[in-house]
């Protein structure tokens, strides 16, 4: 599959976003009012920004923007207007939560758990708009959900451990230590998904694909000379050796690198950690198979 940058994106930035929501609701839940309102306040601001610009960066992503609003209307059959619908009641919960903390106007947690199960239910959105789509073997899996939550998590976690250091340097040292944990799970459940995802086989051939029997197809063209909306869409168009080169920046900037780091520079750690995971989310559109390949063999 082609990775449009807007998407990336959209699931690293939302991701981050959701990921520190929680965060900083479990600090709350744990901290008994021993932490500052101040560090609610500015850590959901971040939050509302985050899921801003990824909003924004959704719309490049649509041929007729002026028509967004019309992707909330099949929410009863599609992951992607679930996840439409999801994203501003999450961001509407982490405003009235910051907004509580600026007053003190009470209920800050009772508003903090509706916020971080709308943050989970987000997540469990955008993975199945992948997971749902049977045709492409290496998304349709429980992972693939698992896997957007535990790196959204993570993510999240090393922001609010580079957030702390300014805003409540008390917690650094709690937080780099949840935010080591959820990397190392997040690097597990990725892990298995690549391992499950080296050992698929196609079921589709190049017979199959055509409707044609013959033992022995050998194509001569490629099928659109000028290229088309399949061969634009469905293949990145990249070497062999560049796609496993974007996945070794994936492996040591999204896990590695940051499991080093984030105990004694979180600031680092969190830039290196969004790097790599935008180099594992073109990794994952990529890694995709498309059945239409086998049709467009000579550009794929």
């Amino acid at each position: 599959m082609h990775p449009a940058l807007s998407v990336l994106l959209l699931t690293t930035l939302i991701g981050a976003g959701q990921g520190l929501f929680i965060t900083m609701v479990v600090v709350e839940l744990l901290a008994a009012g021993s932490v500052r309102p101040g560090f609610f306040v500015g850590g959901t601001a971040i939050v509302l920004v985050l899921c801003g610009l990824g909003l924004i960066a959704s719309f490049f992503h649509l041929g007729h923007p002026e028509r967004a609003w019309r992707t909330a209307t099949m929410w009863r059959t599609s992951w992607l207007s679930r996840e439409v619908i999801a994203l501003p009641a999450f961001m509407g919960a982490a405003f009235a939560y910051g907004v509580a903390h600026w007053t003190g106007a009470g209920a800050t947690l009772a508003i903090g758990v509706l916020g971080s199960l709308l943050s989970l239910l987000l997540f469990v959105c955008t993975g199945m708009i992948y997971a749902a789509v049977k045709v492409l073997k290496e998304w349709a899996h429980p992972l693939t959900v698992v896997n957007f939550t535990t790196m959204g998590l993570a993510s999240g976690a090393c922001l609010a451990t580079a957030y702390a250091g300014f805003a409540a340097p008390e917690l650094v040292g709690a937080l780099a230590k949840a935010a080591f944990t959820l990397t190392a799970l997040a690097m597990v459940t990725r892990g298995a998904a690549l391992l499950r995802n080296a050992q698929l086989r196609p079921t589709s051939t190049l017979q199959s694909a055509l409707g044609i029997r013959h033992p022995k197809i050998v194509q001569k063209t490629q099928g659109s000379m000028g290229g088309s909306f399949n061969t634009r869409e469905f293949f990145h168009g990249k070497s062999a050796a560049f796609v496993r080169g974007i996945l070794t920046a994936a492996l040591f900037g999204a896990f590695v690198l940051p499991l080093v780091l984030v105990i004694t520079l979180p600031i680092l750690a969190f830039v290196v950690q969004y790097a790599g995971l935008l180099a594992e989310r073109w990794y994952f559109f990529a890694e995709a198979q498309h059945p239409q390949n086998l049709y467009y063999q000579g550009v794929s």
